[in-house]
């Protein structure tokens, strides 16, 4: 009988921390976002019929609402631009073991990248878009559907493009570059890119629906879906410095180096429309700073569609939870909203 009294203690606890690990509301929100509600609603033709958005503070989701019949929080669809995040975590923890650094050069796990001039690239250049390498200045050429079969083929052709400027000089927005990191992760653990993620952040932040899936080759820049309960739980860990449901899944200090502006404005060649101005961390982007350069905002927003967004200073995340769309000019939007949530939720970033 005392076993079986211990069962379904475990069992209860269990299902508690499931349920906060999901993101589920567990009391009335003491926010009013009507304002809010209603700006997304008037948003449809930006953001489609079809999307959702979630607001976590304090431990709880605080903000819960679905436009349209058929997207809820826990719809499956593809984030794009959004699935750089989860690559650039993934990097992070093997730098938190020393297994490498950010200043690794790719070339000592790929020769192909010596023997066409490019010997100084590093995971860092990879992960902020500075490897010098020659891309294409369209979202058309991002978002195409790779040619090849494996992620490492793909990969040693990158190594054979020109090179535009020298690695760390030029920012250039592409695929390329955490494509190229996911691999070399490949070769250092002698496991599928699809694998490592699953054991070390999908498993740990139980984000159940998560996947890179791909016909041809895996693409670590772009080929993930997920859903918006499945994400929220990543936002959290970042937001709680690494830590999940009382787990570490990433140092503090890794966690503040994917927050760390990698470039200046300078440097830009090519950034989508929508992430204008903004300066790039690992994987993601510097949407706020304070008065000595340090991140407040951070967001990895798709290129058509899904927008993630921690605002570290006043202590919340927020996701739009979008069908893929057509536009990528929705960078005015997105600040509007935050403008009703910041009101809402008080407290001034300076």
């Amino acid at each position: 009988m005392k076993l079986f009294k211990l069962l379904a203690i475990a069992i209860c606890i269990f299902i508690v921390r499931s349920s906060f690990a999901q993101g589920k509301q567990a009391e009335p929100s003491p926010y009013d976002f009507n304002e809010l509600t209603q700006k997304l609603a008037e948003s449809k033709k930006e953001l489609g019929k079809e999307f959702a958005a979630l607001i976590y503070k304090d431990g709880k989701i605080v903000y819960d609402k679905k436009f349209g019949e058929i997207l809820d929080k826990k719809a499956i669809e593809p984030i794009n631009a959004s699935s750089q995040w989860l690559t650039a975590a993934l990097v992070m923890t093997y730098v938190d073991e020393g297994k490498l650094t950010l200043d690794t050069k790719i070339a000592d796990y790929i020769p192909i990248y010596a023997k066409y001039g490019k010997s100084y690239i590093t995971i860092r250049h990879c992960l902020a878009h500075m490897t010098g390498i020659q891309a294409k200045k369209n979202t058309a050429g991002i978002i195409a559907r790779s040619r090849f079969d494996k992620l490492e083929d793909e990969v040693n052709d990158y190594a054979k493009r020109e090179i535009e400027n020298n690695a760390g000089v030029d920012f250039w927005y592409s695929n390329m570059g955490p494509n190229i990191a996911a691999r070399v992760l490949e070769i250092i653990t002698k496991k599928s890119f699809d694998r490592l993620l699953t054991e070390r952040i999908f498993r740990p932040l139980m984000m159940r629906g998560t996947a890179f899936n791909a016909e041809k080759a895996i693409n670590p820049s772009g080929g993930a879906s997920s859903s918006a309960l499945d994400y929220l739980n990543f936002l959290i860990m970042l937001q709680n410095k690494g830590v999940f449901n009382g787990k570490k899944v990433l140092s503090e200090v890794a966690v503040a180096e994917m927050f760390t502006p990698q470039m200046t404005q300078s440097m830009v060649k090519y950034a989508p429309k929508g992430t204008e101005g903004f300066d790039f961390g690992l994987g993601g982007i510097i949407q706020e700073k304070d008065a000595d350069g340090k991140a407040t905002v951070v967001s990895s927003p798709s290129l058509y569609g899904t927008l993630a967004m921690i605002d570290l200073c006043r202590g919340y995340s927020f996701l739009i939870f979008t069908k893929e769309l057509n536009d990528d000019s929705r960078k005015t939007f997105y600040a509007d909203f935050k403008v009703s949530i910041d009101k809402v939720i008080g407290g001034e970033c300076k």
